[in-house]
């Protein structure tokens, strides 16, 4: 299995999303999801502090708890991978060093656990020198509450200047960048944020690898997301374009008698700067095609017309 960056974690090649949980996916579903996931293998989830925070009726860290009480009701808390983010939960908002000290504890209850084994900057906070933010994440190294540090949603240059004030002061350095990444959301990524974690031992575990839903073959048309709940979010991929990408994707998955999702995924895969992709579901049903990812090898060629089709959005 490959391991995250620098650090000694080692990780199933899919990293299975936690924000359906306590939205989407009630705690009966999220507990099915997670006791496939590891049937099928899986050891690593990655959740925030603030899922599911926009659902009617819920406050922030439905997920975390879920997760907390699943691991304690299986007694697998060793066995499994967790990632974590701080910055973004109603109570718990930015970067300063108070908030993510006391966000981290809130986590660790939530989660029912003693250590978070990779805690994620989730968004950056201009309004927060770096250096006190990344002061905080050292503390909490330093304490034991967690193992490694991450980053979510930074620009290049912000990436790069936590990477030199960190090497500066001694801090814990990151050993995981999470990116905007997939065939239809490419060009940053593969542009500027591909060689920054080459250089720095970064592992990429790139979120919305399935572009909300559109990358899974489901919408063939406008028509098919009109009314949808990710209706919005795929509307700028309903053009020939993307279309194309999905024709693509298709073909390689029939030659395979794979899903249009997993051959999305395989071919994160194969990009050698991705660790893992990162992916959610809300139904068990769903979950042997992310699985499956794992196991399916491209070859060179389908792997280059998919680029090809995808060229676009380079």
């Amino acid at each position: 299995m490959p391991k995250i960056g620098m650090s000694d974690l080692e990780i199933f090649p899919l990293a299975l999303g936690g924000n359906p949980f306590g939205w989407t996916a009630d705690t009966p579903a999220a507990e099915a999801i997670l006791d496939g996931f590891v049937a099928g293998g899986g050891n690593f989830v990655d959740t925030a502090d603030a899922y599911s925070a926009w659902a009617p009726g819920n406050q922030g860290g439905e997920s975390e708890t879920i997760l907390g009480a699943w691991m304690k009701a299986r007694g697998n808390r060793g066995r499994m991978v967790i990632a974590t983010k701080v910055g973004a939960h109603p109570k718990f908002k930015g970067l300063a060093a108070a908030t993510i000290l006391a966000a981290a504890d809130a986590s660790l209850k939530r989660l029912q656990t003693d250590r978070i084994d990779l805690y994620y900057a989730h968004f950056d906070d201009p309004g927060t020198p770096l250096l006190e933010t990344l002061g905080a994440f050292d503390q909490l190294v330093r304490a034991g509450k967690v193992r490694h540090v991450g980053i979510s949603n930074y620009t290049p240059d912000r990436i790069a200047a936590w990477l030199r004030i960190a090497r500066a002061h001694g801090f814990a350095l990151p050993v995981a960048l999470q990116p905007h990444y997939n065939l239809v959301h490419r060009g940053l990524f593969e542009r500027d944020l591909a060689p920054l974690a080459a250089e720095n031992h970064l592992a990429v575990f790139p979120y919305y690898s399935l572009a909300s839903g559109f990358l899974t073959g489901k919408y063939r048309s406008a028509e098919d997301a009109r009314g949808a709940a990710r209706g919005s979010a795929v509307a700028k991929y309903l053009t020939n374009e993307g279309f194309g990408v999905i024709d693509a994707l298709a073909a390689v998955a029939q030659a395979h008698g794979a899903s249009i999702t997993t051959v999305a995924l395989a071919w994160l895969l194969a990009k050698p700067a991705i660790t893992a992709p990162l992916a959610s579901v809300s139904r068990p049903s769903q979950l042997s095609d992310l699985l499956a990812a794992a196991r399916l090898r491209l070859t060179p060629d389908e792997v280059t017309r998919l680029d090809e089709a995808s060229a676009s959005f380079a």
